[in-house]
């Protein structure tokens, strides 16, 4: 499916063709689970309500190309693109904050699915330290350095209230971490050798309710 002789820049991958990429594979996983062979990208777009033309744009980024009217070979594109999506390779993970939205985090099963392990919580309740969600163990907050060199992980996901955000992720790069994903509402600042991966659940929540009440509007005005 890739031509493996031609290098794929990711630097040069736009990042809304990188966020739709998990959405086909996660209707490819559907369609293999089924023992389909092909797709077309008509197909793909019915499915989803993306173009096609944007589709077949967005995997030959990947140096992907169906065949005409054959489309894509299903099997083969779900395993591309999970190996170039990181999905198939375990990347272990600190959480930090281990309150309702840590341990939920934690409990998530489907995260092991896309590749990224949670290996140890971090917090600094202390009648939390010590227990277990699930099998993963919290520790103390000021355990992080230590555990980190030797552990060697590189990615945390924050899930701190956002007061404590900055100071957690300075604590965090100044362990070596390499990686944050930052679920607080907080624009956390980070040197640029470390990446930074926003989700805000309340920015979104924001939106939602945005767009309700302009439909709301909308309706009362056409009426």
């Amino acid at each position: 499916m890739i031509d493996s002789e031609r290098h794929i820049n990711r630097a040069m991958l736009p990042e809304p063709t990188l966020r739709r990429l998990p959405w086909y594979l996660a209707y490819l996983k559907q369609l293999d689970s089924k023992h389909e062979d092909h797709v077309s990208s008509t197909q793909i777009a019915k499915r989803l309500n993306v173009d096609a033309s944007q589709i077949a744009k967005d995997l030959s980024f990947l140096n992907i190309k169906g065949k005409t009217r054959i489309g894509y070979e299903v099997h083969p594109l779900t395993k591309t693109l999970t190996e170039f999506l990181g999905f198939k390779h375990r990347h272990n993970a600190y959480l930090i904050g281990a309150g309702s939205l840590g341990s939920a985090l934690m409990r998530d099963l489907g995260l092991m699915q896309f590749g990224l392990n949670i290996v140890a919580a971090f917090d600094i309740d202390p009648e939390i330290i010590g227990s277990q969600v699930g099998n993963i163990p919290i520790y103390d907050l000021a355990e992080l350095h230590s555990r980190q060199r030797s552990s060697g992980v590189a990615i945390a996901i924050v899930a701190v209230p956002s007061e404590s955000a900055q100071e957690v992720a300075d604590a965090l790069i100044a362990s070596n971490i390499k990686a944050i994903w930052n679920f607080t509402p907080f624009r956390i600042k980070v040197p640029r050798n470390v990446v930074l991966q926003n989700t805000s659940i309340y920015s979104d929540l924001a939106m939602m309710y945005n767009n309700l009440e302009a439909n709301v509007n909308n309706k009362n005005i056409t009426k």
